[in-house]
Order: structure tokens, then sequence, then C-alpha cells
């Protein structure tokens, strides 16, 4: 199951570059540097670490790392949220180093934000379709230094339909994970 959840995020990921590229507000998007069509090889698992997998694929000539986590609560409860991620990768071939991105489930609200909370700080992300990217380029490395440090993250969104949602993610295993991929080449 997890691996297909992988298998799953991945696919997300790369689609969502695609989309990233065209609308993203920083001109470093999750994958601007990079063509949606360009192919790329299966996710490989590296290690777990407790809460968070590092993982690596190849697209092109390039290696992109990541390290992913599903939440651990999601609410409203008996609602069907999809599967969702929490995504950190690193594309050292298009000098892209650990950022961040929540893939949702479902169609997030237009025009909405996606708020990232570590122990009482939030990060807003700016979405578009069912992922979402840190608003500020210049937070991007404020954001993973809470995630190193913090205790606990929620992630919360609007879907299409109005429905606010909230997504508890653990912080355990984090900076193992980011170290793991530190040298991604």
């Amino acid at each position: 199951m997890f691996v297909k959840s992988i298998a799953l995020a991945l696919s997300l990921v790369l689609a969502g570059a695609g989309i990233a590229s065209a609308q993203s507000k920083k001109p470093t998007g999750p994958a601007a540097q990079q063509p949606a069509a360009a192919a790329s090889s299966a996710p490989t698992r590296i290690q777990q670490f407790q809460a968070w997998g590092a993982y690596s694929y190849k697209q092109g000539a390039s290696t992109v790392c990541y390290v992913l986590s599903v939440p651990t609560e999601k609410k409203p409860a008996g609602l069907d949220h999809g599967d969702n991620f929490f995504i950190v990768s690193q594309r050292p071939g298009q000098n892209i180093s650990y950022e961040p991105q929540a893939m949702m489930g479902y169609t997030v609200k237009d025009a909405s934000k996606i708020n990232v909370v570590i122990d009482n700080k939030t990060f807003v992300m700016f979405t578009k379709d069912k992922a979402g990217w840190v608003e500020n380029a210049a937070q991007e490395p404020a954001l993973v230094a809470a995630m190193k440090g913090g205790h606990s993250m929620t992630v919360n969104a609007v879907s299409r339909k109005g429905t606010a949602t909230s997504y508890s993610y653990s912080l355990a295993g984090i900076s193992a994970s980011l170290k793991q991929i530190e040298g991604c080449k």
C-alpha cells in the first residue's frame, strides 16, 4: 500500500511540476527548469526514517531526491480526503535545494492558500490544482528548518467544494531523511 502511495505521489509530483512551471509566482518553481514531459524512472526508496522516507528517481540525465510523509490525522473525519503527502525535494541539476510541497488528494479552491503551521509559526503556500508551494521562495529554508526543529506540523487547506481540511504530520525522522538526500547527485 505504501509503495502504491509513493508511486502515486511521484506521478503527482511530476504532474504538479509542469503545472508549477506554468503558474508559479517564483522563478524557481518546483520544476520550472524541467519540462513536464521529460522521461523519468520509477522512484527508489533509499531508506525510511520513522514517519519520513527518502527517495530518488532519474529525470532525464538528472537525479531528483525527495523526502515524503503522509498525514497521521485527517480532519474532518469521515471525509474522503484522497491521498495527501508532504514532500521536500532536491533537484541538484536544477539548483533546487529542499523545496517543500504539499500534495492534496483533491483539487484545492481557486486562489486559496495552504497554511503550514509548525509549532505556531505559519508558512503560506500558493496553490494550483492539487498542490501547494511556498509563496515566498525565500521562506523555503525557514520552513525546512522549522520542520527539522519542530514538534508538530499541520497543513490546512480548502477544497474546491469549500470544505476546510486539516492534516497532522509527524516530524519524527525528518532531519535524518533530509540528511540522507543531502548528497543527492
